[in-house]
C-alpha cells in the first residue's frame, strides 16, 4: 500500500497545466474601452464605449438602449490614438442599494471629471443625476489615465496622467503638489468628495493629500486582486519600456514608481547615472519595440512584444482552476497576452499566452484596450475594434 502511495504522489504533487481559449460574446461596439459587470449578477455586463455610452450585454446579448449616454457632454475621440471621451467607469460598492456609480471623461473644456451618477434600474440610469465630484483642466490632450476602481476599503482609486505630451515636461511624476502623474484615493460618500485620513500625506504642508502612489506616466488600467488586495498597475511607458508596477495588500501607500527619473528599471532623466533612491521599480517590463505610427494608421504589429500595455487582473474565478492566481495582461499595439504570478513580491513563470487564447475564429487580435472581471472573478478581453471576448478553459 506505501509503495502505490509513494508512487502517485508525484502525479499529485504536478501542479495543472494552463491552457486557455477565448470565445467572442458580443460585437458591434464603438471605440469600447472597458467592460465590468453587475456588482452582484455577472449576467448584466456593461461596456463602456470612449465617445461616451455605457451599453449593456444581457445573458449574452447586447441591449440596444444604453445604460447611460452622455456623448453631449464627453469629447469625441477624433483622431487615431485620441486618449480623450469617457475614460472609467466604477460601481459603488453598495450599489445594490443606493443604485450610485462613477464615470471619469474628459469633457467639451478639456477637464478630466469625475461624477456620480443614479441608476433608475439595472437596464437604465439618469443621465440628469450627475453630481461632479473632482474635477482637473488637463495641460495637454493625451496622458489623461481615467481608470477608476474602488478598493478593499471601500475608497475609489483614480488613475491620472502626467499631463501629456512627451517626456513629462512639467515634471508632474514627481511632484507631490499636483495630482498628475498619481494614482489618487478618495472617499465618495462626502460631498463634493473627502480624503482619506490614512491617505500617506493627509495634511501635509505642499502635498496633495489625496495622492496614494506617485511617479507614474500613463497608467491605463489597474486592478486589485480580490482575493489578497495587491495591486497591479499597467503603466504605459515613453518609448523604450512598458511596465507593470506591483502594491502588496499592506502597502501603506506613498510608493514612488519612478516616473520620470526612471523609465521602467532604466534611467530617462538624467540618462545615465540616475538617483534611483527611494525608487520602487517594476516587477515587470518589456521592450517598447512597436511602431505607434503604423499601429495609428491601422496596421499590425504583432512581431513585437509591444508599445502600449494594457493592464489586467489576477484570475479568482472558478472556471480555470489552474489559472488562479495568475496575473494576466497584455498590449494594446501587438495584441501579445501574457501571465505571469507573483512570488515573494516578485513575477514567476512569464508565459506568452497570446497563439492558444487565439481570439475569435482563428485570427490574432491588436488594439487590446482592455480587460475587465466579473463579479465572479471570470475575465474578459475588449477589443478596441468592437468584439468582447470571455477568457475559457482551452482544449
Amino acid at each position: 500500500m506505501k509503495k502505490i502511495l509513494i508512487s502517485i504522489l508525484p502525479f499529485l504533487l504536478q501542479a495543472e497545466e494552463i491552457s486557455l481559449s477565448t470565445t467572442l460574446i458580443a460585437d458591434g461596439f464603438k471605440k469600447p474601452i472597458f467592460i465590468t459587470s453587475h456588482p452582484k449578477n455577472s449576467k448584466f455586463l456593461y461596456v463602456v464605449e470612449q465617445a461616451g455610452k455605457i451599453i449593456i450585454i444581457k445573458n449574452g446579448r447586447k441591449l440596444l438602449d444604453p445604460f447611460l449616454d452622455i456623448t453631449d457632454r464627453v469629447v469625441p475621440p477624433g483622431r487615431p490614438g485620441d486618449e480623450r471621451g469617457l475614460l472609467g467607469f466604477a460601481f459603488h460598492p453598495d450599489y445594490d442599494k443606493n443604485k450610485r456609480f462613477y464615470v471619469n471623461y474628459i469633457n467639451n473644456d478639456g477637464y478630466t471629471i469625475v461624477s456620480e451618477f443614479s441608476a433608475q434600474s439595472n437596464l437604465i440610469a439618469n443621465s440628469l443625476s450627475e453630481r461632479v465630484v473632482f474635477d482637473l483642466k488637463q495641460p495637454y490632450g493625451n496622458h489623461n489615465g481615467g481608470h477608476m476602481q474602488f478598493g478593499p476599503d471601500d475608497y475609489l482609486y483614480i488613475s491620472i496622467g502626467d499631463g501629456g505630451k512627451r517626456g513629462d515636461p512639467l515634471n508632474a511624476g514627481q511632484d507631490l503638489n499636483t495630482l498628475f502623474g498619481k494614482i489618487i484615493r478618495i472617499d465618495v460618500n462626502k460631498v463634493p468628495y473627502g480624503i482619506p485620513k490614512s491617505n500617506p500625506y493627509y495634511d501635509q504642508k505642499n502635498k496633495r493629500g489625496e495622492i496614494w502612489a506617485w511617479g507614474l506616466r500613463n497608467v491605463w488600467r489597474f486592478s486589485f486582486d480580490r482575493k489578497i488586495g495587491d495591486i497591479y498597475y499597467g503603466d504605459v511607458g515613453q518609448n523604450k519600456w512598458e511596465e507593470i508596477n506591483y502594491e502588496p495588500y499592506d502597502s501603506k501607500g506613498g510608493v514612488n514608481y519612478g516616473w520620470r527619473i526612471m523609465e521602467a528599471s532604466k534611467c530617462y532623466s538624467p540618462e545615465k547615472n540616475c538617483d534611483q533612491k527611494g525608487l520602487t521599480l517594476p516587477i515587470h517590463e518589456y521592450p517598447n519595440d512597436a511602431n505607434y505610427m503604423v499601429i495609428l494608421g491601422g496596421g499590425s504589429q504583432t512581431n513585437s512584444d509591444g508599445c502600449s500595455v494594457t493592464g489586467g487582473y489576477v484570475y479568482r474565478g472558478e472556471k480555470i482552476k489552474a489559472l488562479n492566481g495568475y496575473y494576466i495582461f497584455g498590449d494594446y499595439c501587438s495584441g501579445n497576452i501574457w501571465t505571469f504570478k507573483v512570488v515573494n513580491k516578485k513575477a514567476t513563470e512569464l508565459t506568452n499566452r497570446t497563439e492558444e487564447i487565439n481570439l475569435a475564429n482563428g485570427e490574432f487580435t491588436t488594439y487590446i484596450s482592455s480587460f475587465g472581471e466579473d463579479t465572479d472573478g471570470e475575465l474578459y478581453i475588449v477589443e478596441y475594434n468592437g468584439g468582447i471576448y470571455k477568457i475559457n478553459q482551452g482544449n
